[in-house]
């Protein structure tokens, strides 16, 4: 059985989410550390076409503000063998506040979303195996 834990690390700039997965085996406790950061995607972009890591996180900065701004005004993005970044409209719903036992009403919203291709999701399930 796997345990999903959150623990928050100390890192040189600031506090960062670790997600880690625990797994009890025969009386032993192996844990993974899932994670990448913005800075290795840049770090590992930047070493793969020998470009300067600054430009590299210029690019990547870019990019996520390109995203972001066409999600809010509304556009979706198609990236071709990657995915989509759309818009999901979530549609109104009843909700109860526990501590004063009341119904509220929760109205419609729109939230950001990412839909994988095909290719990606059948690329993570043939490479990736279940822990």
């Amino acid at each position: 059985m796997v345990y999903p834990l959150k623990i928050k690390f100390l890192s040189k700039e600031r506090f960062n989410l670790i997600h880690i997965f625990a797994s009890r085996k025969k009386n032993s406790l192996e844990i993974y550390l899932v994670k990448m950061t913005k800075a290795e995607i840049v770090t590992k972009i930047s070493e793969k076409l020998g470009i300067e890591k600054g430009d590299v996180q210029a690019t990547v900065e870019s990019f996520m503000d390109e995203v972001k701004t066409s999600l809010e005004s509304g556009d979706n993005v198609y990236l071709r063998g990657f995915g989509s970044f759309i818009i999901k409209t979530r549609a109104e719903k009843t909700g109860r506040n526990i501590s004063k036992n009341t119904t509220i009403k929760i109205p419609a919203h729109n939230i950001p979303a990412f839909k994988p291709a095909k290719v990606f999701v059948e690329g993570v399930k043939s490479n990736v195996q279940v822990k």
